[in-house]
């Protein structure tokens, strides 16, 4: 069988075998998967073509036993006769919101060479998404600057808009044409069934770089007030850059010496002379670095510059918490990397990504992207689960000089400052009430959800802060006690008040007891 793969980018290794300067950075994830196909012992014979303007005539190429094709415009004609030179027996569309995904169907479509279409972003979702939470006076550009953006490209956000618009409109017009579509969550089935509805949908997971599948894995490390923050991208509002900056000051708060890390280039700046231009053409970046002045952020935000696999591998271990609080997302490769590592995330409850990562499992999901006050509680009360903080910082605290220094100690989240709710309280049963003591059933093996400290006693993690803090609203006193999963809904009502662990909603167990979830 011969398989023409159409991809968005020219992946290093077709650029090698042509003879091209491969980009620094980029096509990790094409190339992770071309990998993984190869492979197999039944692959089929692949063609990985790419629109590359740097090849003059149509170019193909081989080498390792894949051929590689470079169409210097995406144009009818240029497709026709790649499809005739391979003579594929099957077209697979890589993404489907570049114009290339369109023509390239159109010319297969009318040799009678079946395509298949792969779904990456929901590109209509993005669309609408774009410049939530942006300032409406950021929304709107005049003459003079798209002036300048046509021959020095800047960061204007209708000219953004107007891009996604049209990306969303291609999309469209693929997915309406589309008889055979491979998608990974229920957020993008969802679309293929409203955009596409002719198509089968046919689950497939994506892969990613090969380099986040081998040894070493994260581990929690000693931060002290000092935690690292993660954050993939902030170059343009979808990302929500903006939102992390607002909730930054709450974690600040309790970890002072707490640090931002951004993947990716910090805002332009070619000195004074030119400032006020490029903050004009670049009204996102210019929001944000007030925000960072405005917030007294300034110390606590870092930018890394581009990384290639390696060094956001390293980004990655060298991070105590990774965020995704992006306004639309389908299934985040920079959330599944952190994931396969075991770094702790925060993410927003967007698209596809619920499908990805499980609420107090994986990490936590903070609700919508553009709530400060949510993300930083989520930030948190994550950070006080997952990493250690010295005790001699703890020590100097307190006074007391007969800790020992050289141990560490879990911080949880401080829930000292609830204050009991007598309307809520007065709602509980004699039953729960009556003895001032709110009992919780917990399976203390599930980190960083619920686990126990260092002392081998003591019941840790985000879910037994939740407790407390349920417990403070009731003006009950908490305690939780450690269970094997299996007994704690059955202990429900007799044993305990409350079982709180990574329980999955079943029919079976509603009816055994009330889930709040």
């Amino acid at each position: 069988m011969k398989v023409l793969w159409l991809v968005s980018i020219t992946i290093p290794a077709a650029a090698d075998a042509c003879g091209l300067q491969a980009k620094e950075i980029g096509g990790g994830w094409l190339s992770g998967a071309l990998g993984g196909m190869t492979a197999a012992p039944d692959a089929p014979a692949i063609t990985v073509a790419s629109v590359d303007a740097r090849a003059e005539t149509l170019t193909v190429c081989s080498k390792n036993g894949v051929s590689f094709a470079l169409v210097p415009t995406g144009s009818v004609e240029n497709f026709s006769a790649l499809l005739k030179k391979i003579a594929p027996d099957l077209v697979h569309i890589w993404g489907t919101e570049y114009a290339a995904a369109r023509t390239i169907q159109q010319a297969a479509q009318a040799a009678g060479i079946p395509v298949l279409v792969g779904i990456q972003g929901v590109m209509v979702d993005c669309a609408l998404h774009l410049n939530d939470g942006v300032p409406a006076r950021l929304l709107h550009s005049c003459a003079a600057q798209h002036l300048i953006d046509r021959h020095v490209p800047g960061g204007l956000l209708d000219v953004n808009q107007a891009r996604f618009d049209t990306l969303a409109q291609s999309e469209a017009a693929v997915l309406a044409n589309a008889r055979h579509v491979t998608g990974r969550t229920s957020f993008d089935r969802s679309a293929v069934q409203k955009l596409a509805p002719q198509a089968s949908y046919y689950p497939c997971n994506e892969t990613l770089r090969p380099e986040f599948y081998t040894p070493p894995v994260w581990h929690p490390r000693t931060f002290g007030e000092a935690p690292v923050l993660l954050l993939s991208q902030g170059n343009y509002p979808l990302k929500n850059l903006h939102t992390v900056l607002k909730a930054l000051p709450a974690v600040l708060a309790q970890y002072p010496g707490a640090v931002l890390r951004v993947a990716g280039w910090p805002p332009l700046d070619k000195g004074p002379l030119l400032r006020p231009v490029i903050d004009w053409m670049f009204p996102y970046q210019t929001w944000c670095k007030q925000l960072i002045r405005r917030l007294g952020l300034a110390d606590h935000v870092q930018y890394t510059g581009p990384l290639d696999a390696a060094a956001m591998r390293q980004a990655y271990l060298d991070a105590d918490l990774f965020l995704l609080p992006s306004y639309s997302e389908n299934s985040p490769n920079s959330l599944g990397e952190a994931m396969l590592l075991g770094l702790p995330c925060v993410a927003s409850a967007a698209g596809g990504i619920p499908d990805m990562l499980q609420s107090g499992v994986q990490g936590m999901l903070y609700g919508v992207a553009g709530d400060d006050a949510a993300l930083s509680a989520a930030m948190l009360i994550a950070v006080a689960a997952c990493g250690t903080t010295d005790s001699t910082d703890t020590v100097s605290k307190s006074g007391d000089s007969s800790k020992d220094s050289s141990s560490t100690s879990i911080q949880g989240f401080d829930t000292s400052s609830i204050q009991k709710d007598d309307e809520i309280a007065a709602l509980l049963p004699d039953s729960v009430a009556g003895d001032g003591t709110l009992t919780v059933g917990a399976d203390t093996s599930y980190a960083p959800a619920e686990f126990l400290a260092e002392d081998g006693k003591t019941p840790v993690g985000f879910d037994v802060d939740l407790s407390k803090a349920l417990a403070a609203v009731f003006g009950l006193k908490e305690n939780t006690v450690s269970s094997t999963f299996d007994s704690i809904i059955p202990s429900v009502g007799s044993k305990y008040d409350i079982g709180i662990s990574s329980f999955t909603v079943t029919k079976e167990r509603m009816e055994a007891v009330d889930f709040v979830t």
